[in-house]
């Protein structure tokens, strides 16, 4: 047995070694396009502040892991796939077969159409060559313009502020990290980094930079002020990496479509992690969900169904844990709550002076999304009520009344249960 992983980052890596655990004799290649060891796109921050060293970044720390595990590393860029003959080609022509392949391709950057984004100290935060581009710019003191403050976006903000950066923020959402927060939580997250010396401007966009001597000059939509910055950071979301399958046959739409076992709309082609739309926990419809902990989840479920396992997925699930500048937060689940007619209810807790905040959305009587800020303790639980879909029963009325007794109601569901 062939089994190809396109793609090494957390997702392919984990597949590759599930497999070889299933299978010890099959052959396996993970194949990635970068000149690197498979690392963690997550950790780049970590890196660009200075805590770490490239080594930090690398998923697996020993050099001789992949040897170990049989697990064979490629470094090529995949051109196209052909289901009919079983083969991939690479961009140099060469080909490679395979019995079962799986594609964990992930995302790349958007960069906004805007005049002036292709200027040299424009950039975006996604490889280890953006890092080391912008970690010999980004000194202290130095302006830095970033565009976007979602949950890459707010991680990347973090990385600067400790580099002593002079940061702006330009956000076109009504809030910071609109896709993960509530109104009010992401109003309040913008208050904190306010406080913390960082300039944030939402509802607004970029419409074009231009160089200006050593400076960039970057116009706003609202006619405002330009932005002189001595960097552009560019942190304004991702797309699947989907491009490469044109006349394949795999049905896609803004992602690659999955069903529950993680297989393509093609026999022997899986797919996992931030390029697919997998079926989503509550709708039960294909949803692009960029998450790693639910990309981990697939991985291992692709893996045992490529092995002859036949294992299902939950579903893709909403799971986003926060730090910014200091301030926790956290998202599960539907965290937008559902229908008043569909039988939704929720409960908001609001302390903005101690940037506390608790939301908790229930259909009928089972939680189905939370949203915390400043909460550090059992946050967890939240989690696995949502997951477990646990019928919460007169709980539910006393979680209305005071919503920070969620623990309690896990642990009374719990033991009801038992």
């Amino acid at each position: 047995m062939r089994h190809l992983i396109i793609g090494n980052g957390p997702t392919g890596l984990v597949a590759a070694e599930t497999l070889r655990r299933l299978q010890p004799q099959a052959d396996i290649v993970l194949i990635g396009d970068e000149a690197e060891p498979p690392y963690s796109r997550m950790a780049i921050p970590y890196f660009l502040q200075g805590g770490i060293g490239v080594d930090g970044t690398y998923l697996r720390k020993s050099p001789d892991h992949y040897a170990k595990r049989r697990i064979q590393l490629l470094q090529a860029r995949v051109s196209w796939v052909d289901p009919v003959k079983k083969v991939i080609e690479l961009a140099d022509g060469k080909r490679e077969r395979y019995d079962k392949l799986l594609i964990a391709t992930g995302s790349h950057p958007v960069r906004p159409d805007v005049p002036g984004m292709d200027l040299p100290n424009v950039h975006t935060c996604w490889t280890l060559d953006d890092a080391r581009a912008i970690a010999a710019k980004a000194k202290p003191g130095a302006r830095v313009l970033q565009l976007g403050a979602g949950f890459i976006g707010c991680i990347i903000m973090e990385a600067l502020a400790a580099r002593g950066a002079k940061l702006t923020i330009v956000e076109m959402g009504d809030r910071m990290v609109p896709r993960m927060m509530t109104e009010k939580a992401g109003g309040m997250i913008k208050h904190w980094v306010e406080r913390k010396g960082v300039s944030v401007h939402v509802n607004e966009a970029i419409t074009a930079i231009e160089q200006q001597g050593d400076a960039l000059v970057a116009k706003v939509s609202r006619g405002g002020t330009p932005i002189v910055a001595d960097l552009v950071i560019c942190a304004a979301g991702v797309r699947p990496n989907i491009g490469f399958l044109a006349g394949s046959g795999i049905e896609i739409g803004r992602g690659i479509r999955v069903d529950n076992h993680m297989q393509t709309s093609v026999a022997d082609v899986y797919a996992a992690g931030d390029v697919v739309e997998a079926i989503g926990f509550h709708s039960g419809q294909p949803e692009l969900n960029a998450i790693q902990p639910n990309a981990v989840d697939q991985a291992r479920v692709a893996a045992h169904n490529m092995a002859g396992e036949a294992t299902v997925s939950q579903g893709s699930l909403a799971i986003n844990v926060l730090d910014t500048l200091g301030l926790i937060s956290s998202s599960f689940g539907q965290w937008w709550g559902a229908k008043k007619e569909e039988g939704g209810t929720g409960v908001e807790l609001v302390d903005e002076g101690n940037f506390r905040y608790l939301s908790l959305q229930f259909q009928d009587d089972v939680l189905i999304g939370a949203t915390s800020l400043g909460w550090t303790e059992h946050v967890g639980v939240l989690r696995g009520l949502i997951q477990t879909r646990t019928r919460l029963g007169a709980w539910k009325d006393r979680l209305l009344a005071d919503p920070t007794g969620f623990m309690a109601a896990y642990l009374g569901s719990a033991q009801k249960a038992a």
